[in-house]
């Protein structure tokens, strides 16, 4: 064998023994609700969780309004635990999400721009709290339309989970 291949077997070997090596590490500040970023060691399951957009919460509300689907905050929280039932179907949780992807429309009762703090108060349910520590690393960003008039909010997240 040539020295390269020795050291390099050495060091996947000793990378593989380490259990340090086999824990996903979060980076960035402990007081962001998001990480800055997140790595993840090889032997993880990859969940890859389309956008998702929210349910309607308002039957009575006229179809393609923001009442139809509620604000941003709600929203958020109705798309959050569409993922959550999606992810626990597959034995994994919230925790395990380590990327998300936000896209929020303007919100019409804020001349248009979106509704950060909104989200905000809807991720802090699922995300960088007591309950629920972990946060992943995240991109928010405003949009001109979703699929649907009055939605405002759509999320995609990737989840790894340490198989059994």
């Amino acid at each position: 064998m040539r020295p390269t291949t020795l050291f390099l077997a050495a060091a996947l070997t000793a990378l593989a023994a380490s259990p340090a090596a086999a824990e996903i590490k979060r980076i960035g500040a402990e007081t962001s609700p998001i990480a800055s970023a997140v790595v993840v060691p090889a032997g993880y399951d990859m969940i890859y969780v389309s956008g998702i957009t929210p349910p309607v919460t308002n039957e009575g509300a006229p179809e393609g309004t923001p009442r139809e689907f509620g604000d941003t905050k709600t929203q958020t929280i109705g798309v959050l635990n569409r993922i959550k039932d999606i992810l626990e179907g597959q034995g994994a949780s919230m925790g395990d999400v380590v990327m998300m992807r936000v896209l929020l429309v303007g919100d019409p009762a804020k001349d248009g721009v979106m509704d950060f703090a909104g989200m905000m108060e809807g991720y802090r349910q699922f995300f960088a709290n007591a309950e629920q520590p972990n946060r992943p690393a995240r991109i928010t960003s405003q949009v001109s339309a979703l699929v649907a008039p009055g939605m405002m909010v759509e999320i995609e997240v990737q989840a790894a989970v340490k198989p059994d």
